[in-house]
């Protein structure tokens, strides 16, 4: 992380002493000039520059991981680390009332980092103009993957911060400086599709390299697009409607993708989350990451890096992301198999005798269980490094083993070798039952959900301790058909999103979608609240704090063209 964090410094200071720059006039070793972007080798090395740019942010810039994002500010984590002050603005994004658009680390770090994979796809789609489809016969197709990766990163920027400006490749620096953030909701999703469905008119089916976007990838992703532009919002975050045309595309989109017979869901989700298994049949779109690659420190993830437990001592740092009490209720099952959606969080689940389902332990460190699927090192409350404020669980899914090939220590920070999935068929199982569901044909997302509930009653195979025996008790069963109205269907597909994707990071983009963040997670601050005390401030403003707020720098920056999002 160091290495990064000095060339970010380097940059800035090379910026300052701008009026020095004859004293400056060398070619840095990697840099290519305008004059060398002239052979389809170099423009190629362009593209490849672009996909890099989307693994680019940092521990406190993050463009991928949504842990502080999407799993602290939701129900399912607690910050963790070493009490409230460290890092103290993931601290306010879980209060809610606390973020600021002066937040100089996270608001604004993601966002400036953000815009350098835009500004990545569009310098590498400029230079691919350039040439012919005589001289470089993949033009077409690295224009739509550039589009594609122009697309995801705007995605993103659209979940966190609704409101932002957005152009294209044929803007001048001028013409950026003119562009404002007002565009309505749905405008700014409809360019955003307009990359994805360029993507999908212009991409083949397969291609030869992994990790490059294809076709179906791209119905995936504008598929997931649509379903949230159906979610219609007004100006002040509320949902107003669910139109049901856009419901019917994300139908179609879904079929294509699972019709097309390139993807399924992996034996065991434990797949999902190895190197060994990485780029499986589950993964319909993944962040490439090596190490031992030939180059000084490899293409490492580091966006996860504080969050290893603090007091194990093959880690040593940093305790942060603890999953929480009503996320583990929340594994809770029945005697039939099936969650129990009134009473979960009717007191701690008694993790030695309550029957739970078996994601639990593919996503919770706890006291005595296998940690990452290694049984000779048990998880340990003396692993902790801050119980008394955050409890005693901790995050796993994203961890990677000591032992483990794709691990790498520099410093007291991690980084993993190991591809970050961007999406995945059980993503799109889910994103196609939802849709049925809100178009009042439940009874066709019901197999669709019991597809995931059967995998996940399968994933027990490396739970096992020791001594040969489970840890927790699973039992987990698929729906019937019995009862399964619309209102049932819904509840059960919210539940289900959020046990397959705990700590992934989409529990709290999910909840402002359904348009329900605010009761949900007032509810849930006023119990946890009661054992989590340094919550006892924390509050969920509707109309504000669905979404960041657009960083105070960009307003200023821009003479005040780009406008605040309501309530900061």
């Amino acid at each position: 992380m160091k290495h990064k964090i000095f060339s970010l410094m380097l940059v800035a200071g090379l910026l300052t002493l701008d009026s020095c720059k004859e004293a400056l006039d060398y070619t840095p070793t990697g840099v290519l000039s305008s004059s060398d972007l002239t052979s389809p080798t170099a423009i190629d090395g362009l593209v490849t520059a672009a996909y890099a740019a989307i693994g680019n942010g940092d521990m406190i810039g993050p463009i991928y991981s949504n842990w502080a994002y999407g799993s602290v500010r939701s129900d399912d984590a607690y910050k963790g680390g070493g009490g409230t002050g460290d890092v103290g603005e993931v601290d306010a994004l879980e209060h809610y009332n606390l973020v600021t658009p002066t937040m100089g680390s996270f608001v604004t770090r993601t966002w400036q980092n953000l815009f350098k994979s835009i500004s990545r796809c569009n310098v590498a789609l400029r230079a691919v103009n350039t040439l012919s489809e005589a001289n470089f016969p993949n033009k077409k197709t690295r224009l739509a993957e550039l589009r594609f990766l122009r697309a995801h990163s705007y995605f993103t920027m659209k979940l966190l911060y609704k409101n932002i400006p957005i152009f294209d490749e044929t803007a001048t620096e001028e013409e950026i400086l003119k562009v404002s953030n007002t565009l309505s909701n749905d405008e700014s999703w409809n360019k955003i599709a307009a990359d994805f469905q360029f993507a999908v008119d212009n991409l083949p089916v397969n291609q030869a390299e992994i990790g490059r976007a294809n076709k179906v990838a791209a119905q995936a992703y504008l598929a997931k697009l649509k379903l949230y532009q159906a979610y219609e919002q007004d100006a002040n975050h509320k949902v107003i409607n669910i139109n049901k045309t856009r419901l019917q595309e994300v139908v179609n989109l879904t079929q294509a993708v699972i019709s097309s017979g390139k993807y399924s869901l992996s034996k065991d989700i434990a797949d999902n989350f190895l190197p060994e298994t990485e780029n499986g049949p589950e993964s319909i779109f993944a962040i490439q990451f090596t190490i031992n690659d030939g180059t000084t420190a490899g293409r490492l993830s580091f966006e996860d890096g504080l969050n290893y437990p603090h007091g194990a001592p093959q880690y040593g740092c940093c305790g942060f992301h603890a999953p929480s009490q009503n996320l583990v209720n929340a594994h809770a099952t029945d005697e039939n198999g099936l969650p129990k959606f009134a009473t979960f969080n009717n007191g701690n689940i008694d993790l030695n005798t309550a029957t739970v389902d078996p994601r639990l332990d593919h996503t919770v460190g706890i006291d005595g269980h296998p940690y990452k699927y290694d049984n000779t090192k048990p998880f340990s409350n003396s692993w902790v490094r801050d119980a008394g404020v955050y409890g005693n669980f901790h995050s796993m899914r994203f961890q990677q083993l000591a032992t483990s090939g794709s691990y790498f220590k520099l410093g007291p920070f991690m980084g993993t070798a190991k591809n970050y999935d961007i999406l995945r068929y059980d993503d799109i199982l889910l994103i196609q039952a939802e849709a049925y569901i809100e178009l009042g044909q439940p009874e066709k997302a019901l197999p669709l959900i019991n597809q995931i509930r059967k995998r996940a009653s399968e994933s027990t195979g490396r739970l096992k301790k020791a001594d040969g025996t489970f840890a927790s008790k699973y039992l987990v069963n698929e729906y019937g058909s019995t009862g399964w109205t619309q209102d049932f269907a819904r509840k059960a597909l919210q539940w289900e999103r959020r046990l397959e994707f705990a700590t992934e990071g989409a529990r709290f983009f999910d909840l402002v979608r359904w348009g329900i963040a605010e009761p949900t997670l007032n509810a849930y601050i006023n119990v946890e609240k009661t054992k989590r005390t340094y919550l006892a401030t924390a509050k969920f403003t509707a109309g504000r704090d669905e979404y960041l707020p657009i960083p105070q720098a960009e307003i200023t920056f821009t003479n005040g063209l780009y406008k605040q999002n309501p309530g900061y």
